[in-house]
């Protein structure tokens, strides 16, 4: 099982808001919904889900645990729970959403319980979020790079992140962008305008076939019914190398996501 190029973010998305964004999702072909125990959305989304009327097995599903359920005591019940707000037996993927603020609990306890969870068919596949070169390390030496399967982190056309992407690629650790777009901002960039004019694309889908190009999972969200289809024709926009290299340059280091107290030192 690999994870899916693109999927339906869900962050900040609550109640009938979240419900209506999953289901127009759905409607639309989109079949991967990411999600976190620290959204609050799990359960809406499961109603979604169920009200979709599409088939579980032609879902992939992501849920995240939050850090306050690492330790080996709290991991697998927490999950247990989010499965029961999503009305499922299993999710396709579960990440460790952040590492343990201050190693409180170690990369190892919490990745040989995530495994244990997978043991036990709670979740097809783990992985985790947010982490460092030096946290990766610790993951594929807790459970082996045969079990991550992915590392979820920020990227955008300002923070492309590269000593974490060219070191996961090196060790085959694949990556999932989140906060592809910066918050909207890089949907005002001239040099992303440029390539949507000569493209006859939106910003949005240069910005996420930028992405996909780079051989990241994209999980933009949307509530808006012509925004969800249009990203997903980011799909198919293929940019070409001049396009890739304008893109390149914009990298800033601009990073928009990193709370005091739960962000690692990052690279």
């Amino acid at each position: 099982m690999t994870v899916p190029a693109f999927g339906l973010g869900t962050f900040r998305l609550k109640e009938d808001v979240v419900i209506a964004s999953v289901k127009t999702a759905l409607e639309l072909g989109y079949r991967a919904i990411d999600t976190a125990q620290i959204y609050g959305n799990e359960a809406e989304i499961g109603k979604a889900i169920k009200e979709s009327g599409v088939p579980r097995n032609n879902l992939f599903i992501t849920t995240k645990i939050w850090t306050e359920n690492l330790s080996k005591e709290k991991l697998i019940p927490s999950l247990k729970e989010s499965l029961e707000k999503l009305r499922t037996d299993y999710v396709d993927l579960t990440l460790i959403h952040w590492p343990s603020p201050d190693d409180a609990v170690p990369v190892e306890e919490y990745m040989q319980a995530l495994l244990e969870a997978k043991q036990q068919g709670l979740t097809r596949e783990i992985g985790i979020s947010n982490f460092t070169i030096d946290l990766m390390t610790r993951a594929i030496n807790a459970v082996g790079v045969e079990n991550i399967a992915t590392n979820q982190i920020e990227l955008s056309p300002y923070l492309q992140n590269r000593k974490v992407t060219e070191w996961a690629r090196a060790h085959g650790v694949h990556i999932t962008s989140y906060m592809t777009l910066a918050y909207g901002k890089a949907l005002k960039d001239e040099v992303i305008i440029r390539i949507a004019e000569k493209h006859r694309a939106t910003p949005a889908q240069v910005v996420l076939a930028w992405a996909l190009a780079m051989g990241y999972a994209v999980i933009p969200s949307s509530t808006k019914r012509e925004n969800l289809a249009s990203n997903l024709n980011a799909t198919t926009l293929k940019l070409d190398a001049e396009d890739m290299a304008s893109i390149a340059v914009l990298d800033c280091n601009d990073r928009l996501v990193s709370p005091e107290g739960l962000a690692p030192a990052w690279n």
